[in-house]
C-alpha cells in the first residue's frame, strides 16, 4: 500500500482527502505544517501533496528542502494551491506536479496514480 503525505492547513481540505485517498486504498498521513520535516526520514511517504500557501510557511520552500535533502529527493511532490499565477513558481521550487484547487477528485486521483507510476 503506497503511503501519502497531505500537507495543508485547511482541515476540511486534510479530512476530504484523507477519505478520499484511503477510499482508494492509500494509506494516509496528514499534517496542518510544515512540522513534519522534523520526523519525515524516520517515515518516508512515497508521495507528497502539499499546499503552496500554509499558515505562516511557504510551501515552495518545503519543497526545495525536501529536493535537497538525499533522503527525501526521489519523492514526487505534487502541490496544491487556489492562486491561478502558482503553477511556475511550484515547478521552479522542484514540485512534481500542480494541480489547482478547486480540484476534481478524478483529476487529482489521476495525478498522484502518474507520480507514484514513475
Amino acid at each position: 500500500m503506497k503511503k501519502i503525505l497531505v500537507v495543508d492547513d485547511d482541515s476540511a481540505i486534510l479530512e476530504v482527502v484523507k477519505l478520499i485517498l484511503e477510499d482508494n486504498d492509500y494509506e494516509v498521513q496528514t499534517s496542518a505544517n510544515g512540522d513534519f520535516l522534523r520526523s519525515i526520514e524516520k517515515n518516508l511517504p512515497d508521495l507528497i501533496l502539499l499546499d503552496v500557501l500554509l499558515s505562516g510557511e511557504d510551501g515552495r520552500v518545503i519543497a526545495r528542502k525536501l529536493k535537497k535533502n538525499d533522503k527525501t529527493s526521489n519523492i514526487p511532490i505534487i502541490m496544491l494551491s487556489a492562486h491561478p499565477n502558482a503553477t511556475t513558481s511550484v515547478y521552479e521550487a522542484g514540485a512534481d506536479d500542480f494541480v489547482p484547487k478547486p480540484f476534481e477528485i478524478d483529476t487529482l486521483l489521476s495525478v498522484i496514480a502518474r507520480n507514484l507510476a514513475v
